[in-house]
């Protein structure tokens, strides 16, 4: 089933990238209306938007989830199970087409929901009491904004239609705009793992690996960025607008602390993508969908390799996964420590690898635009910690010596994992340049002042010095930060929001409907309602059956009775 579904949506991937191309060039854009049902004045009618954008999006995330089904053949080759496993991967991938091709808020809800549903069947798949944790809090995150959504839904009901497309230019600039564009923007931020929505992101790594690298790059927390793209023209020059900025700003800072001072390797990649939404989102923010967009693609091509990659070395370290144990991975398993370190290049921006062209172009667009000083310093700062938990990783897991058991069998030798990975290799090297020229094909025009130029370069060589200075710990600075423990703390565990969430998403909110189904369902309700009426209703039977006995007793006080009343009344009447 691995091959026959890889070979597939490989094929389809190909097709469906050159049919993306062609609309482009073409500035083509269908809409595919089918009506389902129509039934006097009202239709339900299902709309799907083929355009140069959802083919893209498309093509790659069929490009990914193919090959991260053929890495799984492997990964996954003790489950008993493993056909279950691919048909929950790609139904995971079918919500997200249904997300991708629907200009309906209606057949939006239905992709979005797919997501959260299977996202929670895929982190509780190793079923143990940690991934029914993690897939509780990643599934109650997301009804937040799974709420927002349906209420955008009931108020898209004043325009007469959910086509959300027809209406955006005329929503802009008005209180409609203000409502609907606030609700879109807090389900993008659930989805997307924003401040403060940020806790189950690194949770659900809980999840298999395979499914970490899919829900990484370009699906699950790509669903959020990829609705505001569409929704952009409610963001631009709207307090929503400064407002994602500010937030996304801080989840990029907030994320790139947290990755320096973490050892698992793969909460350190879950990390890295919280800070890339970040910058996707902030950027977005500003205005810049197209940037926004481009910076999507390239994103999921090295973030699934960086979590392939990651898995390899999982599952030959005897499934440990603290950084702490490896070292001089680099002789044992080239092959993948030349991918891991592509991958890292490239997400730190590294000159002609695949993020260097949207990051670099990010940077400079942000250093040409009109903001304030604090969201520049978000913007550069997060830079240079990205590359600087990148290189502390590297650093880490490749040089030294081995840390772990001498019991360790190391080596490259999974050929199905790394086929896998070779395929997102090459488009982690060229994905970069081959999107640039397409979706920017006219080269525009950046004019700075040459400190602000060289300042990406800058802070990318100063965030590595300290990302090897980190990594080469001595005992002088290890006391130092035993002395700063609860500092260190602070900002390890993602400003404490896990534990906010814990209590505020999941442990609060159930123990008061316990308290609530006790108090009034169990409760009051049962005692005045269905009960009360049970207790009266036997009662009542119980009287009538003694009744229809035929007891003379009965007969005769009920003839006093009647003679006692006639008496009464005659007493009256005299």
């Amino acid at each position: 089933m691995c091959l026959i579904s890889f070979i597939n949506l490989i094929i389809l991937s190909f097709f469906l990238f050159i049919l993306s191309i062609n609309f482009l060039l073409m500035n083509y854009t269908m809409f595919i209306e089918w009506e389902i049902v129509s039934l006097n004045s009202m239709s339900v009618v299902m709309t799907f938007l083929f355009d140069w954008m959802s083919l893209m999006f498309m093509s790659f995330v069929l490009l990914i989830s193919s090959l991260v089904i053929y890495y799984s053949k492997e990964y996954m080759s003790s489950d008993v199970n493993i056909n279950r496993f691919i048909i929950l991967v790609l139904m995971f991938v079918f919500s997200m087409m249904m997300l991708i091709i629907s200009p309906n808020l209606i057949s939006i809800l239905l992709g979005w929901d797919g997501l959260g549903l299977v996202s929670y069947c895929l982190v509780i798949y190793f079923q143990n009491v940690k991934s029914y944790n993690a897939g509780m809090l990643t599934a109650l995150s997301n009804r937040i904004g799974d709420v927002a959504l349906l209420l955008a839904i009931a108020w898209m009901l004043n325009y007469g239609s959910w086509n959300y497309i027809f209406y955006l230019e005329f929503m802009y600039n008005n209180f409609e705009m203000l409502l609907i564009g606030g609700l879109i923007m807090l389900a993008a931020m659930t989805k997307s793992a924003q401040i403060p929505f940020s806790s189950w992101l690194p949770a659900a790594m809980a999840a298999p690996t395979p499914v970490s690298a899919l829900v990484h790059s370009s699906t699950l927390v790509t669903a959020g960025v990829y609705l505001l793209i569409r929704f952009n023209f409610l963001l631009v020059d709207s307090i929503w607008g400064q407002f994602l900025l500010l937030f996304s700003g801080l989840t990029m800072f907030m994320a790139g602390l947290g990755a320096n001072f973490e050892f698992d390797l793969k909460k350190i990649i879950a990390l890295s993508t919280l800070s890339q939404l970040g910058l996707m989102m902030s950027i977005l923010s500003m205005g810049f969908y197209k940037l926004a967009f481009f910076h999507l693609l390239t994103h999921a091509l090295f973030k699934a390799l960086l979590f392939m990659c990651a898995g390899a070395i999982i599952h030959n370290m005897n499934n440990s996964q603290d950084i702490r144990f490896m070292g001089g991975l680099v002789n044992h398993m080239p092959l993948t420590s030349s991918c891991l370190n592509v991958a890292n290049l490239a997400l730190c921006g590294m000159p002609f690898l695949a993020g260097f062209y949207s990051k670099d172009l990010i940077l400079e667009i942000v250093s040409l635009s009109n903001i304030n000083l604090f969201s520049f310093f978000l913007y550069f700062f997060s830079t240079g910690l990205t590359v600087c938990y990148s290189f502390r990783l590297v650093f880490y897991t490749m040089t030294g010596e081995l840390n772990c058991s001498s019991l360790n069998m190391l080596n490259d030798e999974g050929w199905i994992m790394l086929k896998g990975m070779m395929g997102l290799l090459m488009m982690s090297i060229i994905g970069g340049s081959i999107l640039n020229w397409l979706i920017f094909p006219i080269p525009a025009m950046i004019c700075l002042p040459w400190y602000l130029k060289f300042l990406t370069l800058f802070v990318c060589i100063i965030g590595g010095l300290i990302g090897y200075f980190m990594s080469n710990v001595n005992l002088y600075f290890m006391n130092k930060s035993l002395d700063k423990y609860s500092l260190i703390n602070f900002l390890g565990s993602m400003w404490y929001m896990p534990y906010l969430s814990t209590y505020g998403i999941i442990f609060y909110p159930l123990n008061v409907g316990v308290l609530v189904m006790k108090s009034f369902d169990q409760g009051w309700s049962e005692y005045f309602g269905a009960q009360k009426l049970y207790q009266n209703l036997t009662m009542y039977s119980q009287l009538n059956q003694v009744i229809q006995n035929n007891n003379l007793k009965i007969y005769l006080l009920t003839f006093i009775f009647w003679i006692m009343i006639l008496l009464g009344l005659s007493f009256m009447i005299l």
